[in-house]
C-alpha cells in the first residue's frame, strides 16, 4: 500500500510538471507579434535618418558637428580648427510617431521635422520596415532687408524621405532613401526646385558595441555647372551604455538633408573629407 501511495505521487508530480510546461508553451505561443530587432542602433546611419525611433515619452538630445577639411594638414590641424555643428531634440509621441527640432551653424538654420514608422519588419509578415521622414527648414541667414525681391517663403526648403530597411543577420542591415527635396530659393539658374537623391546606407557590426556604417546619396539630376558631388559617408558606431557615439569621415560638412545629399563639396578622391561625431543622449520625460 505504501509503494502504490508513493507511486501515485510520482505520477502526479510528472502530470503537473508536464500541464505546467505546456503552459509556458502555450504563453510563449500567445506573445504576440515576433519583430526584428531595430536594423540600425542610431537615429541616425550616418547622416540619413534611419528607421530606428525615439520609444513613446522619452527625449533624444543630440549633439552634432562636422570639422574642416582633412586636406588641408596642419595648417587648421586636419579641420579641427573649423567646426559646423547642430543641435537637436527629438520626442517619442508614440512608439510609431515622433517630432523634433533643430539649429544649425550652417546658414543659421532652423528646422522641424516628423518621423512615422508605417510598417515594422515581422517574421513571416513583414520581410521589412518602412518609415516616413519629412523636414521644413527655415534660413535664418537670409537677410531679406538687402534682398527687397525675395520674401519669407524663400527662406523655406522641404524634405520628404522614405525609410526602407532590413535586418538581413545580426550583423548587416541596409536601408534604401528616396529623397524628394523643394528648394524655394535656389543657388543657380541651373538648380531645379524639385529634386530626387537615391540614398542608401548600411551597417555591419563587427563586435558586440561596435559596428561600421556607410551611406550613399546618388543626386539624379545635377547639371554640370553645379560643381558638388554625391554623398559618401563611412564611419563608426559605439554603443557605451546610455549614448550612441558616432565617429565618420564624409564628404558633406553640412548635416541637413537638403545641403548633404544636393550640396556636398568634398571629394573623396582628392582626400578633401570632413571628420565628424555624433553623439545622442536618450533621457524619460
Amino acid at each position: 500500500m505504501k509503494q502504490l501511495s508513493i507511486l501515485f505521487l510520482l505520477f502526479s508530480s510528472i502530470a503537473v510538471a508536464q500541464s505546467d510546461l505546456l503552459d509556458e508553451l502555450d504563453a510563449e505561443l500567445d506573445m504576440g507579434p515576433l519583430y526584428a530587432e531595430s536594423a540600425f542602433k542610431g537615429l541616425k546611419i550616418i547622416n540619413l535618418e534611419s528607421t530606428k525611433m525615439v520609444d513613446k515619452g522619452e527625449v533624444y538630445f543630440i549633439v552634432a558637428h562636422r570639422f574642416g577639411s582633412i586636406q588641408n594638414g596642419f595648417d587648421d590641424f586636419f579641420g579641427l580648427d573649423v567646426a559646423s555643428n547642430k543641435l537637436q531634440l527629438i520626442y517619442g509621441v508614440n512608439d510609431n510617431i515622433n517630432f523634433g527640432a533643430a539649429r544649425s551653424s550652417y546658414q543659421k538654420t532652423y528646422a522641424l521635422h516628423t518621423k512615422l514608422r508605417l510598417l515594422r519588419q515581422q517574421t513571416e509578415k513583414s520581410p521589412v520596415t518602412i518609415g516616413a521622414y519629412g523636414q521644413l527648414t527655415i534660413n535664418n541667414q537670409l537677410d531679406l532687408d538687402r534682398s527687397p525681391e525675395l520674401d519669407l517663403s524663400d527662406r523655406l526648403t522641404y524634405t520628404a524621405q522614405a525609410l526602407i530597411s532590413r535586418k538581413f543577420s545580426e550583423k548587416l542591415s541596409l536601408q534604401l532613401t528616396p529623397t524628394l527635396i523643394h528648394k524655394n530659393l535656389t543657388e543657380r539658374i541651373a538648380e531645379d526646385n524639385l529634386q530626387f537623391v537615391m540614398a542608401a546606407g548600411g551597417r555591419y557590426k563587427l563586435t558586440k558595441r561596435l559596428s561600421l556604417n556607410m551611406e550613399y546619396g546618388l543626386m539624379t539630376s545635377r547639371t554640370k555647372e553645379l560643381n558638388y558631388n554625391n554623398l559618401l559617408s563611412i564611419g563608426l558606431d559605439i554603443e557605451t551604455g546610455g549614448h550612441v557615439f558616432q565617429l565618420h569621415f564624409t564628404n558633406s560638412r553640412t548635416m541637413l538633408e537638403h545641403s548633404f545629399l544636393t550640396e556636398a563639396t568634398g571629394d573623396w578622391s582628392k582626400g578633401d573629407i570632413h571628420f565628424g561625431f555624433n553623439i545622442s543622449r536618450v533621457f524619460d520625460w
